[in-house]
């Protein structure tokens, strides 16, 4: 693996691939994903293969703007290659959307020291190869035996009419190539011929061809832009093996796999949130505030343990248009007072920063004027603040700038709350419907959920302090002001709602103003009474106004705590909290070998087109992804070892917690077992390692999760358990770990949840929350906990961690654990387990824990909770 510390997301998104992949290797494309769980992806559709090429798995990975879409690209290369292709070192076409973009792709890659570069180094041991489309001539046959080879290109250098093909250099046949050609595999049809000349009918030696017989794994960056027929049709014109398309706005009818959502970058400080908005009366009272801005961020900054410098980004008009650059270059020396070697300029005439390292702490750049260069994949992440004096009236022109601002600096939280968030400064003359438009590019072009916008924004009033957060306390947000198309009157409206609004005739018309929480029913009989033409902008500003409320007065906001005893080990006289490592240590984990593999297991019979396989899930007819792959079974290497063999596994097999002399040795005696023992030929051995990888890890994490249960069993339940609880070893619900990947929707309004959002809750579970608000005064807070959150409260299981639904502060201080229950789960050992572990936590912590049902004993879910209150 790369030394590139992966984030929780990426990983789950990089399993999430792997699996797939696994079971498509011996299912079909379309079975393998319909049978599979896809992590945050809302509205699943049914699977939709590509044209012609209906076997090969075709699935996108949703990340939004700022995920590293290209670093899990660059890993992804080794996943597919391992796991479904089958190959040491595969053929790999990159398609990007833009020169721009092939460009900044092919650097990364090819910069020792980058991410991008660093995971192909680690996955293929430095034999790699990255070039751009256009030096395919420099591909030789040794390069395609012994390299994982990456072509970087446009879409749009192979995305072309039939007609048009002898134009494009990929297609034109090129005598470089011929080498490559020298050993065309059997049965090798679908390429194209020369069409004249004394060669004519005869293969052309093009690129494309190349691709059509090697059978590549082909990568789609921004994936949306290639979802046309002519699009898709490129994949049957190259023979695609296996396409993995990643986007941050998937295309309707994409085969979404994974889905991470802004909150995710955000739990994993990969990205600052909220926005905060602000709106000016003019364009130069914005670059006046965001100057202002930018020197309260810098003041800021001299308390963190980085070097941070905030710059501004600002977008001007174009030439023929009144604020161009020139004019606000102007401004700002002249005006404002900047100093000019602080200014860069970036358009399409200007390159001001070519060659400038903008995280030099002795760079001078603070301000970057552009108009529309900085759209395509440029990344600084000192880059705050976002300043419009363009006349924008559509989404699509916000996005030029705005996502440059939204990255971390380092990746990593800063310890002033106001460097966390990005800033956003127009005026209103120029951006009508700023907050409307921010909401709509967020969703459509970069890839945050509905339910996420409206606590990713904050809109404030022009020259307020930053941040307004003081010891932990949010600030109210400023109350939002309607101008109504006809009278209304407040007694239309509930009681409770009338609390925060007012309504009232001016000469101006008919005012509404919200100061605090109203229903989405009255948001509702609001925005009806507004003008059609911004219906959508007062109920976007209504949500985000609401949104802002709910973490005001969140206890979080508050400055509560909410911490809880944790079940601890002692282990050789210290605490330590549960491990799935001590675990494994206590139940005596280790490989000794060799793995006696019976014929149900791992069979081979060569009949020279394709293996047949028995596997546990019984008889499998396992065919080459491609043509080349027969062709190398009749070139197997002759130098091949048992040890080369086994080191080849070992390379692919090792874990963590298993040291390389182990696992070298746990491999070579299987190999030496199925050769001496089974009678299995070394060279057939060699033939079908990918398979013999793929039976021997299911058989590794058998033994693993065997070692786990009696390591287990002997720690929490054995004659001398080691559990306890201590107060040294506790869990917290801190402010920044609650991030939900889908908010609950429903109409259930608590008062009480610890943090502004809550996680999702199907119709039973908030049921059972309701029962928790109706304890009343019994209740303190509570918190919906987050299922498979690493950062949740967790108890350890046999095999997993048990995530209990609800967690309740009581006002006497003890602790009330819930996990509710469906009918159709009653009895079940995971049942039984959770009951266990709860209980055990319940009596080492002095608290309390119930496993709640719909009915038990004749008691309703509220009569359950009660009876455990009473104990």
């Amino acid at each position: 693996m790369s030394n590139v510390q992966l984030k929780n997301y990426q990983i789950k998104t990089l399993e999430t691939l792997k699996a797939y992949l696994t079971t498509a290797r011996f299912r079909t494309a379309k079975d393998a994903y319909e049978g599979m769980d896809k992590p945050g992806v809302v509205n699943v559709r049914p699977f939709r293969p590509l044209p012609d090429l209906e076997d090969v798995p075709f699935v996108c990975l949703r990340l939004p703007t700022g995920g590293g879409k290209t670093l899990l690209s660059a890993h992804t290369v080794r996943i597919a290659a391992e796991v479904y292709l089958e190959r040491d070192y595969p053929l790999v076409l990159w398609l990007v959307p833009s020169n721009t973009i092939r460009q900044q792709t092919l650097e990364t890659l090819k910069t020792p020291g980058n991410p991008n570069y660093e995971s192909l180094r680690a996955a293929f041991d430095g034999n790699f190869m990255v070039l751009d489309i256009t030096d395919f001539t420099m591909i030789r046959p040794h390069d395609l035996a012994g390299k994982a080879v990456i072509v970087v290109g446009t879409v749009q250098t192979i995305k072309t009419e039939e007609a048009n093909t002898d134009s494009r250099k990929v297609y034109a046949h090129n005598e470089n190539l011929e080498p490559l050609f020298s050993k065309i595999p059997e049965g090798f049809t679908g390429y194209d011929t020369i069409r004249e000349g004394h060669h004519q009918g005869k293969i052309r030696f093009s690129f494309v061809n190349l691709l059509r017989m090697h059978r590549p794994l082909v990568l789609v960056d921004e994936a949306h832009n290639n979802s046309t027929t002519l699009g898709l049709e490129l994949f049957k014109r190259i023979n695609a093996a296996c396409v993995i398309e990643f986007t941050a706005t998937p295309a309707k009818d994409s085969n979404q796999l994974h889905s991470v959502s802004a909150m995710d970058l955000k739990a994993e400080e990969m990205i600052k949130l909220p926005i905060v908005l602000t709106e000016h009366q003019t364009w130069d009272e914005a670059v006046r505030d965001s100057i202002l801005t930018r020197k309260r961020l810098e003041e800021k900054c001299k308390g963190e343990d980085e070097y941070i410098r905030p710059i501004i980004l600002f977008q001007a008009e174009n030439r023929a248009q009144d604020i161009t650059w020139q004019v606000l270059k102007q401004h700002l020396i002249e005006v404002e007072n900047i100093p000019e070697h602080k200014i860069a300029v970036v358009t399409g005439d200007q390159r001001e920063l070519d060659g400038i390292n903008l995280f030099d702490p002795a760079c001078p750049i603070d301000y970057v004027i552009t108009v529309q260069a900085l759209k395509e994949g440029w990344d600084c992440s000192f880059a705050y603040v976002f300043c419009s004096v363009a006349n924008v009236h559509s989404a699509k022109d916000v996005e030029q700038i705005l996502g440059r601002v939204l990255r971390m600096p380092y990746a990593k939280r800063r310890k002033n709350e106001d460097l966390n968030r990005a800033y956003a400064l127009v005026s209103q003359t120029s951006w009508p419907n700023a907050v409307k438009l921010l909401h709509d590019r967020l969703v459509d072009k970069m890839g945050f959920e509905e339910q996420e916008v409206d606590e990713s924004i904050e809109t404030r009033q022009p020259n307020l302090d930053l941040g307004g957060d003081q010891d932990g306390l949010f600030r109210q947000p400023d109350p939002v002001v309607l101008h109504l198309r006809e009278a209304a009157d407040l007694n239309d409206f509930e009681e409770e709602d009338r609390k925060s609004l007012q309504i009232e005739n001016t000469h101006e018309g008919v005012i509404a103003t919200v100061t605090g929480a109203i229903s989405p029913a009255a948001i509702e009989k609001l925005v009806k009474k507004v003008q059609p033409e911004i219906k959508a902008t007062a109920k976007v500003q209504l949500s985000i106004h609401q949104a802002a409320l709910c973490r005001a007065v969140a206890p979080v906001n508050r400055g509560e705590k909410f911490i809880i005893p944790q079940l601890c080990l002692r282990i050789d006289g210290e605490l330590e909290l549960p491990e799935e490592g001590t675990f494994l240590y206590a139940g005596d984990w280790k490989l000794t070998g060799p793995e006696n593999l019976t014929e149900s297991e791992f069979k081979l019979q060569s009949d020279g087109k394709a293996f047949s396989i028995d596997i546990e899930d019984g008889q499998v007819r396992h065919h080459f992804v491609a043509n080349t792959a027969q062709m190398n079974l009749d070139l197997v290497d002759t130098g091949w070892t048992v040890n080369a063999l086994a080191q080849w596994l070992d390379k692919r097999l090792r874990l963590p917690d298993i040291s390389q002399p182990q696992m070298l040795e746990y491999s070579r005696r299987t190999v030496a077992w199925l050769e001496e023992e089974r009678k299995i030929p070394l060279t057939a051995l060699v033939r079908g390692r990918f398979l013999l990888q793929k039976v021997l890890e299911g058989k590794i994490k058998k033994h693993r999760s065997e070692a786990k249960k009696r390591g287990y069993q002997t720690l929490l339940f054995g004659p001398e358990p080691k559990v306890e609880v201590s107060g040294e070893l506790n869990f917290s619900f801190e402010p920044d770990i609650y991030h939900p990947q889908r908010r609950y929707q429903g109409a259930f309004r608590p008062v009480k949840h610890f943090y502004p959002v809550i996680s999702d809750m199907n119709g039973e579970e908030a049921e059972c929350a309701k029962e928790i608000e109706m304890l009343g005064d019994r209740v303190k807070y509570w918190v919906r906990n987050i299922e498979r959150d690493p950062k949740a409260f967790r108890l350890p299981t046999s095999t997993d961690f048990f995530y209990p639904d609800f967690i309740v502060m009581l006002n006497d201080g003890r602790i009330l654990v819930i996990e509710y229950k469906g009918e159709q789960y009653r009895g079940t050992p995971d049942v039984q387990e959770k009951q266990n572990l709860g209980q055990l936590w319940a009596q080492k912590s002095g608290n309390l824990f119930v496993m709640a049902w719909q009915k038990e004993k004749g008691l309703n879910i509220y009569q359950q909770l009660d009876d455990v209150l009473r104990k």
